[in-house]
């Protein structure tokens, strides 16, 4: 554990300071016995171990210990691999099969898979779970792992077994390819009443995800729109200041969250301006895989009064984190705090525990055995009564 623990000190240290180590720090944080007993350690392995151990599997492994030994779900440590993957996956695009997934005990769950992907045209749908990544069992594997097992270069060959309801795994083999991510879905849908409202669903809080709605909400607008519904439902999260960029749409000024950590000081993210009229009524669509981003901008915007939230209670989580780039060309992505929504409210269960999350101030829940969007109804039904 004591050997866990420096490297964890080490990777933290050297996501902050890339270069090379001053002496100062280097004492503050690690002394010259630890460091020695790290090194003398790898050496015998290297060394004297019945098959050959290189150096940076080492160094991954009691990296991947070292964050494992958090108990923190929300905290991973990144190889080079995984961790270029991972900055693909948040810019919008990577080169995999086309799918989003969720972590469940034998392996992931698909959540949506993307029109035209290598996914699609395999035939696999959402609610199947994928079991093992080229006969290897994810039983076990973290999300992160998992999918970086499925991500890869575009041309290259990868078999998923899939398992659809009760029903037995069966081999799935996908040709990878380069996926844009369709971050942001819209339409103008006619409300009960005849009226034009604008719907907008976000997938995720990739870079620059604000720009898509904030284009697609504005483009309904003119076209006649006279209510917006935000569909943030399995939408896990990302990028915290997108989620401020896009509650800013809807909010002209004032608090969106607060962040608060140990080594952090507080800080109040506000509105940047240019909302959206305050007269035109807001639902936002939830349900219990909305997350991080996603509940930021729906407390902000439930706090604030400024839309009326619809669905099922959120996942609730209280937590952030920030990625540190290593010298190794991997990442820590760890938690450092916690955030409050305006009235200050945190929507965890007390550190990185699952909490309370947001409840819908109109409850609505989708019927998965007609496959009737009726949640959309029911948001549907509330921003026309905003008109009254």
């Amino acid at each position: 554990m004591a050997l866990v623990l420096l490297l964890l000190a080490l990777g933290i240290w050297l996501g902050g300071h890339p270069g090379s180590l001053p002496g100062p720090v280097r004492n503050a944080l690690v002394s010259d016995g630890d460091a020695q007993l790290y090194g003398e350690a790898a050496d015998i392995i290297h060394q004297d171990y019945y098959r050959k151990v290189s150096r940076k599997q080492l160094l991954d492994k009691a990296l991947g210990s070292a964050v494992h030994s958090l108990n923190d779900r929300f905290s991973n440590y990144f190889d080079p691999k995984s961790y270029q993957s991972f900055e693909e996956a948040t810019a919008g695009a990577f080169e995999g099969v086309g799918m989003n997934v969720e972590e469940v005990p034998r392996g992931l769950r698909v959540v949506t898979v993307f029109k035209g992907s290598p996914a699609a045209r395999g035939g696999i749908k959402a609610g199947d779970e994928i079991v093992a990544v080229n006969g290897k069992s994810l039983r076990g594997v973290s999300s992160e792992q998992a999918t970086t097992r499925i991500k890869g270069r575009a041309g290259t060959a990868v078999a998923l077994s899939v398992v659809t309801g009760r029903g037995k795994p069966r081999t799935v083999k996908l040709h990878r390819a380069k996926v844009d991510v369709p971050v942001v879905e819209s339409r103008m849908v006619t409300g009960p009443g005849g009226e034009k409202v604008a719907y907008v669903k976000l997938t995720s809080f990739t870079s620059g995800a604000h720009a898509e709605v904030n284009a697609a909400v504005r483009r309904l607008v003119r076209k006649g729109a006279t209510a917006v519904v935000l569909d943030l439902r399995d939408n896990g999260g990302g990028l915290l200041n997108e989620a401020v960029l896009v509650s800013s749409i809807f909010i002209p000024e004032g608090k969106i969250v607060t962040t608060r950590g140990r080594a952090r000081p507080e800080r109040v993210f506000e509105a940047t301006g240019s909302s959206i009229p305050g007269k035109i009524p807001v639902a936002v669509l939830v349900n219990g895989e909305s997350a991080s981003a996603s509940e930021i901008v729906t407390g902000a915007l439930q706090d604030r009064h400024r839309a009326t939230v619809v669905g099922t209670r959120t996942f609730g989580k209280g937590v952030f984190q920030e990625i540190k780039p290593l010298s190794n060309g991997g990442a820590l992505d760890i938690t450092v705090g916690e955030y409050f929504t305006p009235s200050g409210r945190n929507l965890g269960g007390g550190g990185t525990k699952k909490g309370a999350g947001i409840t819908p101030d109109v409850r609505a829940r989708d019927d998965r055995a007609t496959k009737r969007d009726e949640a959309l109804g029911v948001a549907l039904k509330t921003v026309a009564r905003g008109h009254a």
